[in-house]
Formats: structure tokens, C-alpha cells, sequence
């Protein structure tokens, strides 16, 4: 049975939300960025404080999955050649390794390589779209505003890593084009404290300037009731 319209508690007030207008869009739950030895934990970021988003997104993906829903992923990452690594987005930081060398996972950040992939815990379902961005936004140099379009999707709920950079930066792209975001707190993931908490507040702000943020237990309750 299709999943109903249905109120959602949320900050900075409840959100409509329409199953069937609305899409899941996991961000960058990457084998590099989460997983214990890969690229994040190399330049010496805690993993332990993105991994706590799994068992959250795992929930809401195999309820979303059970509703008959569209799911969608991204990867952060760039074609083997690097034609589409501005030199900028390479030197910027002045790393020792950066994207193209060798990592842990394979070449960094480089599509195809181990540690560019999705984990497993998450990994794409057969259907569902899985959007390779060069970028951190979700929208730029991608077909993911497409795949939106010819889905009659016009609402989002935005997961994954990381909440100040990739996630807040889809949201923005989003917001732009006129789709309303949810974020789940839990599902979302910020290697720094902090920023995980203003990446939150920055959402919601100014009565929701780029969207709204709850939980993924009240998004679950809503889409099971049927």
C-alpha cells in the first residue's frame, strides 16, 4: 500500500511530507570516508563520528525500500584521467596525498577505485540511481536534476556525509531549485563536532532557509503507517 501524505515533526515546524513526490538521497557513504584504514581516517579524522550515521540510514533505506519509494545515492568522485579535477580542487589544503594518488582504498577519490565505492551496508539496490559527482553538491555536473524531474519528485530527504560540506551544499543547490529538504539529524555525519552541529542549525535557521531537520524514526513511523 502506497505510503500516505502525513505530517512530520520537525525544526523549525512540522513538514508535509509526500511520500510519492519525495525522493531519498543518500550523500557520499563512501568506503574512503567511513570505513576504519581508508582515506578520512589516513589524514587522521575519527571515522567512529560518520559511522554512528549507518544503523540510522540503514533503517530509513529498508523502510524506504519497503514503501515502494525512490532511493538515490551519490558518490563524490572523478573520472580516471582526472579531466574533470579542476587543478584547484588538487592542490587546495597542500596535501602530501591528495585526489589521484594512491591511498589506502586505491587511487583517491577516483571512480571505479575500492575506496570510492559505497559501503556495504548501504549499497545500491538494483534501480536505483547512483549519481557520481565531481563536485560537492549533488546537482553540479550530474543528471540528478533529470532523474528528479521524470520522477515527479519534488520533495528530498537528504542523508549521508558530510553535514557541512557535501550535504549542506545539496541542500543549498536543492533549495535553489525549488525542492523542500528534510535532513535526519542522525542520518547525517560530520567528522568535527561542531560543525556537525552548525551545519544542522544553518538548515533550519530563519524559519527553515534551506530546509527542515528531524528525525528518521518520525520519517519511518510516517511512511509505515500505509
Amino acid at each position: 500500500m502506497q505510503a500516505k501524505p502525513s505530517t512530520v515533526p520537525a525544526e523549525p515546524y512540522p513538514f508535509d511530507l509526500r511520500p510519492a513526490e519525495c525522493g531519498l538521497l543518500i550523500i557520499d557513504m563512501q568506503r574512503d570516508f567511513l570505513e576504519p584504514g581508508g582515506f578520512g581516517e589516513m589524514l587522521g579524522n575519527d571515522v567512529s563520528q560518520l559511522r554512528r550515521t549507518i544503523e540510522p540510514n540503514r533503517r530509513l533505506l529498508a523502510a524506504w525500500r519497503a514503501a515502494g519509494l525512490a532511493a538515490m545515492h551519490t558518490r563524490e568522485g572523478h573520472r580516471p584521467d582526472l579531466s574533470d579535477l579542476p587543478p584547484s580542487k588538487k592542490v587546495r589544503g597542500r596535501p602530501k596525498t591528495s585526489i589521484g594518488d594512491m591511498g589506502p582504498m586505491g587511487r583517491i577519490l577516483v571512480r571505479g577505485e575500492a575506496g570510492h565505492d559505497i559501503i556495504p551496508e548501504l549499497y545500491p539496490a538494483a534501480g536505483e540511481p547512483v549519481i557520481d559527482k565531481p563536485g560537492k553538491g549533488a546537482f553540479h555536473a550530474t543528471d540528478l536534476q533529470s532523474i528528479l524531474q521524470n520522477r515527479g519528485i519534488n520533495q528530498l530527504i537528504v542523508t549521508g556525509v558530510t553535514t557541512e560540506v557535501c550535504v549542506n551544499t545539496t541542500i543549498r543547490e536543492a533549495n535553489d531549485r525549488g525542492y523542500d529538504c528534510f535532513v535526519p539529524e542522525d542520518c547525517v555525519g560530520s567528522y568535527f563536532p561542531e560543525f556537525q552541529d552548525m551545519g544542522l542549525r544553518m538548515i533550519k535557521a530563519q524559519g527553515g532557509i534551506f530546509g527542515w531537520v528531524g528525525s528518521s524514526a518520525d520519517i519511518v513511523a510516517a511512511i509505515g503507517k500505509g
